[in-house]
């Protein structure tokens, strides 16, 4: 609905709207997301990889594979040296040397499955997570979009993700071949020469107590790096949506600070994790150094007492070198798997938010035709603890008849759009009811409820598409004739077939390339495509000039002349053919009746009227401004 009242419709209610700055409202937060376990966060993971575990499967069977002709290098390296070069033999060398390039072969061709396998898996188990996110953000409530601003959704929905993607696609598995790797390179140590195994893992128990004090440092930073990408995306989608305020009171250099400071706290915190990063890397390198040292001095020591053989302490020192690759390999990814947790803790404490709208599990059937529409004792509140401040409609009560033109005025903040938003089920009344027909509203499938309403608002919003898919709105059992004779009826089709490719012509994101009248007789056409039981008018004439004001008056008469409408105004002259009008102050109906009628009441409605037309005394149609006086 329109941002002016759906917001905030009284100084009250605004008091007790949630606030969208440093928190995401309904338990969907910026800050720490506190103690949520790696564990538990893997296994939800997991369920989306769960569809395609014989890929998965695959690839984990093909571990072991390309570890083994990895480590059979190392063998064939010392078998070459022990059995050819140092008895100076080269019979058979020929046949070492070409298993070694079998070997290495067979390892790439491994690994290059092994890898293209993952990364389908992993990217259909991203697509999965996309479509879940996309699907259950559409449907929260409007209420949900009011409190969190969108380029905070936006990071959960793309950045968070993407950073899901290498962890998904080639992390995890990379890992479990890592560690399948060590186990592989220890046992086969520990059986060349469990002595100098045994000294050469001493260095190990250090390293893994380091890793684990780097793991919380890392956490924190990564999840700090996601908060300022937020505050980042959010700012930007702002300045960019309102460049025309930005520019118009010359802000461009507030905004810029602004973005400065931003931008500079996301780069202290992607700093930090490169900090933490690369010590441990450095301290990873220091102790594969020492270990090597250590190897040599020992080793040298066995070689001269000719216990230990030449080729097996250069197989050793290989081996110890490919111990330490998958280590460092470890220690990247397990930053990567930081990152990945950060955001599985955004993206799932995204996907826990439950802020619907409501429905019955067995739903009544809707009502087909001839919609009776009552306000049964309606208190409404934004707060999720209503106050006497905070009510913006107050027992509120009145009823539509089938086929009426209903008009609701009132000073902004009475609690109009109000109505009109509980009425389509954006929000649920706080007490009280909504009947169609007698039947709560809250009894029928919500889907469907709303399909028997179209609304045009005052500020007219249109996707990036053709004509025809903006007037559809997908619904392919609209004909071309049936789009043609409801353009035709609200004056949009003269301005449709001025463009070369008519329907099909494209429109940018948000009409952009259209003017407001333009943009605000498409929406009539919609509305009326719809073929709607209800018809909503929200200030719909209110960012028209005069010119345009009139086509779309006469296309509003012929909207409302088909079906039962509900329409807000403030100018009063669009009005007056209403059945009845409703004037509203502080959520409250003070007086009802016909335009002649409330003139002649002298009351509310009298006093904006001369308001309105003070300025000659004669309304539009000539009536006496002072009628009833």
């Amino acid at each position: 609905m329109s941002p002016r009242n759906s917001q905030s419709d009284t100084p009250s209610a605004r008091k007790h709207r949630p606030s969208t700055g440093g928190v995401i409202g309904s338990g969907f937060k910026e800050q720490k997301l506190g103690n949520t376990t790696d564990l538990g966060l893997a296994k939800r993971l997991w369920s989306f990889m769960r569809p395609y575990r014989v890929t998965f499967f695959l690839c984990l069977l093909l571990l072991p594979v390309v570890s083994a002709f990895g480590l059979m290098q190392p063998h064939l390296l010392q078998v070459a040296i022990d059995d050819y070069l140092v008895p100076r033999n080269l019979d058979g060398l020929a046949w070492v040397v070409a298993g070694f390039g079998a070997v290495v072969f067979l390892e790439a061709g491994a690994r290059y499955l092994q890898f293209v396998l993952m990364q389908k898996a992993g990217q259909r188990a991203l697509f999965d997570l996309r479509e879940r996110v996309f699907g259950h953000v559409q449907t929260l409530s409007v209420d949900f979009f009011h409190r969190n601003p969108t380029g905070r959704l936006m990071t959960r929905m793309t950045t968070d993700i993407e950073s899901l993607q290498e962890a998904l696609s080639s992390g995890m598995i990379t890992m479990v071949g890592d560690v399948i790797t060590l186990a592989a390179i220890v046992a086969i140590l520990l059986y060349k020469d469990w002595q100098l195994a045994l000294i050469s893992f001493i260095v190990v128990p250090f390293l893994w107590v380091l890793i684990t004090i780097f793991r919380h440092f890392l956490r924190a930073a990564f999840r700090e790096i996601r908060v300022q990408i937020a505050r980042l995306y959010a700012h930007l989608q702002e300045s960019v949506t309102g460049i025309e305020i930005v520019q118009l009171f010359v802000r461009e250099h507030i905004s810029a600070r602004e973005y400065r400071q931003i931008n500079k706290d996301y780069r202290r915190a992607n700093l930090n994790s490169v900090r933490y990063d690369a010590m441990l890397y450095a301290v990873v390198e220091a102790v594969a150094s020492v270990t090597v040292g250590i190897i040599i001095w020992y080793g040298s020591g066995q070689v001269l007492d000719e216990v230990m053989t030449i080729g097996l302490l250069v197989a050793f020192l290989e081996y110890m070198q490919r111990f330490f690759i998958p280590i460092r390999d470890l220690a990247q990814k397990y930053n990567l798997l930081q990152s990945a947790m950060a955001s599985s803790e955004r993206i799932f404490e995204l996907l826990d938010t439950d802020n619907r709208i409501p429905q019955k599990s067995e739903p009544t059937p809707l009502p087909t035709a001839d919609f009776r529409l009552e306000f049964d004792q309606v208190w409404f509140s934004y707060s999720d603890e209503p106050d006497e401040d905070s009510w913006v409609l107050k027992d509120l009560s009145f009823c539509i008849e089938p086929g009426e033109k209903l008009a609701l005025v009132g000073h902004t903040g009475a609690g109009k759009t109000t109505i009109t938003s509980l009425l389509m089920r954006l929000y649920d009344v706080t007490r009280g009811r909504i009947l169609i027909n007698g039947i709560d509203i809250r009894e029928f499938d919500l889907n469907a409820y709303r399909r028997s309403f179209a609304a045009v608002l005052q500020d007219a919003f249109l996707f990036r598409g053709t004509i025809r898919e903006n007037l559809t709105l997908g619904d392919d059992t609209v004909s071309h004739e049936e789009l043609v004779e409801a353009a035709s009826i609200v004056h949009a089709h003269p301005m449709i077939a001025r463009y070369s490719d008519g329907y099909e012509h494209r429109i940018t994101e948000r009409g952009a390339n259209l003017s407001s009248g333009e943009k605000q007789l498409l929406s009539f056409a919609r509305a009326l495509t719809q073929r709607p039981h209800v018809l909503i008018l929200d200030e719909a004439t209110a960012n028209v000039d005069t010119d345009t004001e009139a086509i779309i008056q006469d296309a509003i008469d012929k909207l409302m002349a088909r079906q039962t409408s509900v329409v807000i105004a403030h100018r009063l002259s669009t009005i007056q053919k209403a059945n009845r009008i409703i004037v509203l102050h502080h959520g409250e109906i003070i007086e009802q009746g016909t335009h002649q009628e409330l003139l002649s009441l002298g009351g509310h409605y009298r006093t904006l009227y001369q308001l309105q037309y003070a300025y000659d005394g004669k309304d539009p149609a000539g009536t006496d401004a002072t009628l009833g006086a």
